[in-house]
């Protein structure tokens, strides 16, 4: 197989060369991937769009979600099945907004670190059984891609047959990141 030592050797040593030279380039490989992972919470899209079209998140960042959350009660007198109890679309989603912000304070987030909304609408019997998108845009608006709060979430709106109260309009789940 090998004539003498020496032989061994030489072979041997450009063999452990390309093993050292195939470690370094897959380090530096490594290391460039590592370099364009974001460092920060970054929103991407049109700028006169009102929703971001894409987030990136940070390696390492923790997340916070919350369920499914609905729209309070606004006038317990009431009866179910009225308009009053809960309102209409915007009110009940003005209603949940402030829910979530609540849930967010209560870990030291604010609505600025929500990156991702998931919505879902439900047709108003009282506006000819149509999902009024309107309405939750003007919510939307209210508490986010404003002057108070210039931060456009990733979204998703869809309109669902139903929800589990036959009176709420609306329900929301939000995704927020903890700041490093």
């Amino acid at each position: 197989m090998y004539k003498s030592i020496g032989q061994l050797f030489r072979r041997s040593r450009w063999l452990l060369l390309a093993l050292v030279l195939s470690l370094v380039s897959i380090a530096v490989v490594r290391t460039k991937a590592l370099a364009t992972v974001p460092q920060t919470v970054s929103f991407f899209g049109a700028p006169d769009s009102p929703i971001a079209s894409a987030v990136s998140i940070p390696t390492g960042q923790a997340y916070f979600w919350t369920s499914g959350t609905v729209p309070p009660v606004i006038n317990s007198e009431a009866p179910a099945g009225s308009r009053d109890r809960y309102g209409d679309t915007k009110t009940q989603a003005l209603g949940t907004l402030k829910r979530i912000e609540g849930l967010l304070k209560d870990v030291g987030l604010t609505m600025s670190d929500v990156t991702y909304l998931r919505v879902y609408l439900v047709a108003d019997k009282f506006k000819d059984n149509q999902v009024d998108y309107q309405g939750w845009f003007d919510a939307y608006g209210e508490y986010f891609n404003n002057s108070n709060n210039p931060t456009k979430t990733a979204r998703s709106t869809l309109a669902v047959a139903g929800l589990v109260n036959p009176d709420w309009l609306i329900e929301i789940e939000a995704v927020a990141v903890f700041p490093k």
